[in-house]
């Protein structure tokens, strides 16, 4: 039979114009060894950066020869070669850089998580559409090497109705890249899994149900927020899909693997992002079917979801500028990957599965 494998559609879609003029407001290590490197090798136009931390950004703009380094954000809006602006600073702070965004008109790819909390998150929907401008979360899972393969192998048919699906990962995260989150109460849902989350609602939309277990690990020390989760999410077709995360596995036998079993094939793989992290490896990606069992493909994918999957969501936004459309990642789809966010922390303080239609979609009307 046919290698299901050669074919798949698994790269991020490229708009026919890529030179919007980007500026950025951040210039931290997410965007020194993932977004730059992305965007570098894709050409983009990045003209404008600003930090609080001027010496940073100076480097990186040496760097990735970016020509203008701001010194207030109000300097980086008034450019009138930016027309988006990326934000990549901690969630606290978004809110306010996408009030002043939109008043200047600009384009917006804003950071993960969107907020803190779903009043914050609905106001910056309600600021955008009310602007009448694009706005974007940078949630690159959905476009991570095998995450988008095995999305296009459950289109096309080769598992039949999924009815299993699963990521599970045990690895030694470096928490001591992001010195901000040692005092974060709420830490590897809010951070991490997010990503997972929102993969997952990629595939199969919302779920019903949110059951959710946190941990603290005897090493994390000073780390104050949960760094070991299970979290189920039930769907009304009997589709069950589980995210478990342990971020303190200090043995050889790390992993990082997601698998979905359907009534036709399984798929499964590994993130390779996550094996020594922020390096990480070439994702893979291993498909056999129910009705061929002697037929079994592997493959290694091109490229790595950190940093090559960054090109995914500011691609996606420059498509919906250029068609008027709507980005994938978009800040109203976004509040559905916060709803479960915020139902898995119910969950787990109440000791009880949550329903998803209990945790409010914010009318957007009485966003603060």
């Amino acid at each position: 039979m046919k290698d299901p494998l050669l074919d798949l559609d698994y790269k991020p879609k490229l708009p026919p114009k890529r030179d919007y003029g980007i500026g950025l407001v951040g210039t931290g290590g997410i965007v020194q060894y993932a977004t730059m490197p992305s965007y570098r090798r894709h050409q983009l136009n990045v003209v404008a950066a600003y930090d609080l931390q001027r010496p940073t950004c100076e480097i990186v703009a040496g760097e990735f020869n970016i020509p203008h380094i701001c010194d207030s954000l109000d300097e980086l809006l008034d450019d009138p070669a930016v027309g988006i602006v990326e934000i990549a600073v901690p969630p606290q702070h978004q809110l306010s850089i996408v009030r002043k965004a939109v008043a200047a008109g600009k384009h917006l790819l804003c950071q993960k998580p969107l907020a803190l909390d779903l009043g914050e998150a609905a106001e910056i929907v309600k600021l955008t559409e009310e602007a009448g401008v694009k706005a974007a979360v940078n949630q690159q899972l959905r476009w991570g090497q095998g995450i988008r393969g095995a999305k296009d192998l459950i289109r096309k048919g080769w598992v039949g109705q999924v009815a299993d699906a699963s990521i599970e990962v045990s690895v030694n995260t470096p928490w001591n890249m992001w010195d901000w989150l040692v005092n974060a109460p709420r830490l590897e849902i809010q951070f991490h899994s997010i990503h997972y989350i929102d993969a997952m609602r990629s595939l199969f939309g919302d779920p019903i149900w949110i059951t959710s277990r946190h941990a603290r690990n005897p090493l994390q020390g000073d780390i104050i927020g949960e760094t070991k989760t299970i979290t189920i999410m039930d769907y009304e077709d009997d589709l069950q899909v589980l995210i478990a995360d342990n971020h303190f596995n200090h043995s050889d036998e790390y992993f990082a693997t997601f698998r979905f079993i359907g009534t036709a094939g399984h798929i499964s793989g590994t993130l390779g992002a996550m094996y020594n992290y922020p390096h990480g490896r070439e994702d893979t990606l291993y498909w056999s079917g129910k009705h061929y069992p002697d037929q079994k493909f592997e493959s290694k994918l091109e490229g790595k979801w950190i940093p090559d999957a960054f090109i995914g969501p500011i691609a996606s936004l420059m498509t919906a500028i250029q068609e008027d459309g709507i980005p994938e990642t978009n800040v109203r789809d976004n509040l559905g990957t916060l709803r479960v966010v915020e139902a898995a922390y119910r969950s787990a303080a109440e000791n009880r599965s949550v329903r998803f239609d209990e945790v409010p979609a914010i009318p957007l009307s009485e966003a603060s």
